[in-house]
């Protein structure tokens, strides 16, 4: 079994778990709210069916992210996990939505609950189960990387609040005759609210584009510069279809003194090794070559790095290349997104190089910190 199939059992079983779980609950809160009178527990009951709804939505997209990669998608259906992160998003800030209207209205229209001791131990259950559920399913998808499962985890969580906030209400009632059902209804309806909109942040700014994780770009980066005839790794750009499916594109740095035969080696030797240690796809390898004939040319390197490097929101110089004979020095610079401008930050900090060298011809390419420097 490979890795894929393996990560795909887990989450499908453990979304079966959470379904199961929660419409076991949702069916003694919904008996005791429509006895009791309870809005509270009898929304907490349409949580729990909302949650279980969110472990079919996990499951089918999951199901639907594992297709192989086709002409019309040829770099597979993994960001479909995404898209059902995102219809669970909108399915809590619905009930939520919902279950606030419903508060609302009690409070404008009370009526008393009427509770009953079997009741109260059934729902002390229930946080209980909601308890070890949420950590449980996060803990899962934090291993298996789903955001899906790590978002009904943390939702479970939340729930496990909810319910020992109307076990409180409850006591409350019976210990002073205070009725605070209503009022708890509508607080339970703003922090689901909150969850749903959080969540549904978080889901979009992944399906945007984030950078990708520093710890991988730090490992490729490290592996690539280890290498034989390698002396830097820059512009590594990931790109995300799905967790933990990146394709990306990458630029090394090696001696002007080597053949096309012996880069055309070293390109697919990268490529091979990046793909088995990370199974992360280099659909590009693109070469910068360095000076090793000319030592003045060292010399001329490091003062324009150091140059460059005074400027602001300069991060880096890579690339460099100066020809002697006739008479160009090229180069890339990184400019930091922090800057309030960043084509003018490149262009000044060229204009600095220019005057340093006026006989001359110098260009440049502005580089994105895609990953982490």
């Amino acid at each position: 079994m490979d890795a894929e199939t393996d990560r795909n059992k887990q989450i499908v079983r453990t979304s079966i778990v959470g379904i199961l779980a929660n419409i076991l609950l949702a069916s003694f809160k919904a008996v005791i709210g429509v006895l009791s009178g309870s809005i509270a527990i009898t929304l907490d009951a349409v949580n729990n069916l909302s949650d279980a709804a969110s472990s079919v939505i996990t499951i089918v997209g999951t199901k639907l992210a594992g297709k192989p990669a086709d002409r019309k998608h040829p770099f597979g259906y993994g960001r479909i996990e995404y898209l059902s992160a995102m219809i669970i998003s909108i399915i809590v800030l619905y009930a939520g939505v919902t279950s606030l209207k419903e508060s609302v209205a009690r409070i404008i229209h009370p009526k008393r609950p009427d509770y009953a001791l079997l009741s109260l131990i059934i729902v002390a259950v229930a946080v209980l189960v909601k308890i070890i559920l949420g950590r449980y399913v996060e803990g899962v998808g934090k291993r298996v990387n789903s955001d899906s499962l790590i978002a009904s985890g943390r939702d479970a969580t939340l729930d496990s609040v909810i319910s020992a906030s109307t076990l409180l209400a409850a006591l409350i009632y019976i210990a002073s005759g205070l009725s605070l059902e209503s009022w708890l209804g509508a607080l339970i309806s703003v922090v689901i609210i909150k969850s749903g909109i959080d969540m549904l942040r978080d889901t979009i700014s992944e399906i945007l584009g984030e950078r990708a994780d520093t710890q991988l770009v730090v490992d490729i980066k490290k592996t690539v510069r280890e290498m034989d005839g390698v002396r830097g790794a820059y512009d590594l750009v990931l790109n995300n279809y799905g967790p933990d499916h990146y394709i990306g594109s990458l630029h090394i740095e090696v001696p002007d003194t080597c053949t096309a035969d012996q880069i055309d080696e070293l390109t697919r030797k990268i490529t091979r090794e990046i793909y088995n240690k990370y199974k992360v796809l280099l659909t590009a390898v693109s070469v910068y070559s360095y000076n090793t004939k000319n030592p003045m040319v060292i010399g001329v390197r490091d003062k324009i790095e150091g140059i460059v490097k005074k400027c602001p929101n300069i991060l880096q110089m890579h690339g460099f290349y100066m020809d002697e004979e006739e008479k160009t020095i090229r180069f890339d610079l990184v400019v930091s997104f922090e800057a309030p401008d960043r084509l003018e930050a490149f262009n000044s900090a060229l204009e600095k190089v220019r005057k340093e060298y006026p006989g001359y011809t110098v260009t440049a390419a502005i580089d994105a910190d895609f990953s982490e420097i």
